[in-house]
């Protein structure tokens, strides 16, 4: 018996948690009984329009700069198969399965406003395929961001038609037709419009946009933790996170953001012992003073991201659109300038938080700044090596989180004989995104590592409770403990494992409680 959730896709937007439930965990998908009326319902203005004397575009017109050419009725269904094949012209690496699953429940999302005037039929085999996880291959190349994410979704609305290569639920490839035929699933035959319903649209851009701003609402959580670690293991001060400190600035994310460091700070041992007149330091690197501000303007931005996805996920995107009093109108609605500008905000915000914690690893490596501890937190320094690759490590990564966090948005290269002379690139900044959220959970894995370590090294002086759970499940991922170089990169990906599982996020509220 299948016991997987099911997402139920109406007129009304999708959440975040919907997206990531279809696409990630791969929860079923069944339409509600409103969406299936709205959509019976826009399908009949669009059939009344299809013996028109009068062109209509994307019913009885071929597309883009080819749209001053009036179809005849018996070609329609040609024009529609010949759009979707001629589209899916994408190359280079396959596309995650969770990208290709977001993007295709957000196409049947639009679907079921019923402001794309496709058929009913066409709308359940896009949720059944969902339904029984076969994913369409889909490439790396082939979306400038508008009209839409043109390849990617051609590529998915191939499959439905039974053309061109899947991926099953294990993972095995095999070709659209048989992985339908074997799930009982009717391959369709596209009508007036609906090819260009299928693939007009924003959806991978906003799939991916939507599953990094769930990744970054977890990471910077763990951002808040590592920065706690290091000013604790670096016998740094938390008087600078006082909340009324914090309110002379009233910067949202920065309050929320300080509040966390003091939360996993709180009684800790190790800052009381420092916490004397014979401590001549007066300030902390910025580093460490200042990571609230950083951290709290990326968790705004996020949030500034996440409330342009909400716009988009109430969107119905879709060129011509069958509006709620009958009409069918061309619109420009497809150009995803709104959702690519965000994307690229959040890879420069990405960068920085990384680049501040590459920071405080390094001073935990640097004998002239770690107040204390051994050169590279090494065992017998000279002879080992310590933790000083794992922080070249980390540099390599920020130094290529600086070149992802160049904006996509600003580049345009007109396409369609100039007639889509200005595109968004919306496609390419979100997937850098991807691979700069995936870095930046690396980065703090590793200042993770380091606070750790360092930490450790100060016994018999004992850390806070919040640090000392985050150890111990770091523990169970790794083999962290302080002693002479071994094969270092197992750890890196155990620490990695345990940020974005939730393992080093959990061990901290075991004991700070939640945080912000």
């Amino acid at each position: 018996m299948n016991e997987r959730p099911i997402v139920t896709v109406g007129t009304g937007p999708l959440t975040v948690d919907d997206v990531v439930a279809v696409a990630r965990h791969g929860a079923r998908v069944e339409l509600s009984a409103e969406a299936e009326a709205e959509i019976a319902r826009s399908r009949e203005v669009v059939e009344a329009l299809a013996n028109d004397t009068v062109a209509h575009y994307g019913v009885s017109t071929g597309f883009g700069a080819l749209a001053t050419r009036h179809i005849p009725t018996p070609l329609r269904a040609q024009l529609q198969r010949s759009l979707v094949r001629s589209h899916a012209a994408g190359t280079g690496p396959e596309v995650e399965r969770e990208v290709v699953r977001a993007l295709m429940l957000l196409r049947l999302s639009t679907l079921a406003t019923g402001r794309t005037g496709v058929r009913l039929e066409t709308a359940r085999t896009y949720a059944a395929v969902l339904s029984a996880g076969i994913t369409p291959v889909v490439h790396e190349f082939g979306s400038l961001g508008c009209s839409g994410d043109l390849a990617p979704l051609s590529h998915c609305a191939l499959a439905v038609m039974g053309e061109g290569p899947v991926r099953l639920e294990d993972g095995t490839v095999t070709e659209a037709a048989t992985a339908l035929r074997d799930n009982g699933i009717e391959p369709i035959v596209l009508a007036e419009k609906e090819g260009l319903a299928l693939i007009n649209g924003t959806d991978g851009m906003l799939g991916m946009l939507v599953l990094a701003i769930h990744d970054l609402r977890h990471l910077l959580k763990v951002a808040d933790v590592s920065a706690a670690m290091s000013v604790e293991g670096l016998l740094g001060t938390d008087d600078v996170f006082a909340a009324d400190l914090h309110a002379l600035r009233p910067q949202p994310g920065q309050g929320a953001s300080a509040a966390n460091i003091r939360a996993v700070m709180a009684n800790s041992p190790m800052r009381e012992s420092h916490r004397t007149e014979e401590c001549t330091r007066v300030q902390d690197a910025y580093s460490l003073r200042c990571a609230p501000q950083v951290h709290g303007g990326a968790r705004d931005t996020v949030e500034h991201a996440a409330r342009v996805a909400a716009a988009e996920l109430a969107s119905a995107v879709d060129n011509p659109v069958v509006t709620p009093d009958g009409r069918v109108e061309s619109n420009g609605n497809f150009h995803g300038a709104p959702v690519a500008y965000v994307l690229d905000f959040l890879a420069i915000v990405v960068a920085d938080v990384a680049s501040m914690a590459e920071r405080r690893t390094d001073r935990f490596l640097d004998q002239a700044r770690n107040h204390g501890l051994p050169p590279f937190l090494a065992d017998d320094p000279g002879v080992d090596s310590g933790l000083m690759i794992a922080q070249y490590t980390q540099a390599a990564m920020v130094s290529e989180l600086k070149r992802l966090a160049v904006p996509a948005s600003v580049d345009s290269i007109p396409s369609s004989a100039m007639q889509e002379d200005h595109v968004s690139m919306g496609w390419s900044g979100a997937r850098k995104l991807r691979r700069s959220v995936d870095a930046l959970g690396r980065v703090l894995a590793i200042e993770l590592l380091t606070s750790a370590r360092g930490i450790r090294l100060r016994a018999p002086l004992e850390p806070g409770a919040a640090a000392a759970a985050v150890i111990a499940a770091l523990d169970a991922h790794t083999d962290a403990t302080p002693g002479p170089d071994r094969f270092l990169a197992p750890d890196i990906e155990g620490a990695h494992a345990a940020v974005v599982a939730g393992a080093v996020l959990a061990a901290a509220e075991s004991a700070s409680g939640p945080l912000n």
